[in-house]
């Protein structure tokens, strides 16, 4: 599986942007996909997850300001960020993690990152 992240630029404070992540193919029955995003030598930090089941969450600076949502159809995870704000300066990265059974996939994506797929990377500067 190979993700392919789109989207993403600069813009000002109180702007949108939208990326993209189409996923190769999606072999997975049961997943977790999700927008994380890490800058030079910080924290990766979890920004919003989709389960196969429909449950959504985001982390809560983002909350009402930012929107994942999926076409299954096409396998493209989005985020839709609006009111965007100086701190969501960052690189912002896709991931999938999932298999033929229910497990905690989530988990997978936080803690063994190296079994999840990643997109390449998306550069997001808000200025001020």
């Amino acid at each position: 599986v190979q993700l392919v992240q789109s989207g993403g630029g600069s813009v000002q404070a109180g702007g949108s942007l939208r990326l993209s992540c189409a996923a190769s193919r999606f072999p997975y029955w049961r997943y977790c996909m999700a927008w994380f995003r890490q800058g030079p030598g910080n924290k990766r930090e979890e920004v919003a997850l989709v389960v196969d089941d429909g449950t959504i969450s985001y982390t809560d600076s983002v909350k009402g300001r930012f929107t994942i949502f999926q076409d299954k159809d096409q396998n493209i995870l989005y985020l839709q960020m609006n009111d965007l704000k100086p701190d969501d300066t960052n690189v912002y990265y896709c991931a999938l993690a999932g298999g033929d059974f229910s497990s905690s996939w989530c988990d997978v994506l936080r803690n063994a990152p190296d079994f999840g797929h990643w997109g390449q990377g998306t550069q997001v500067t808000v200025s001020s």
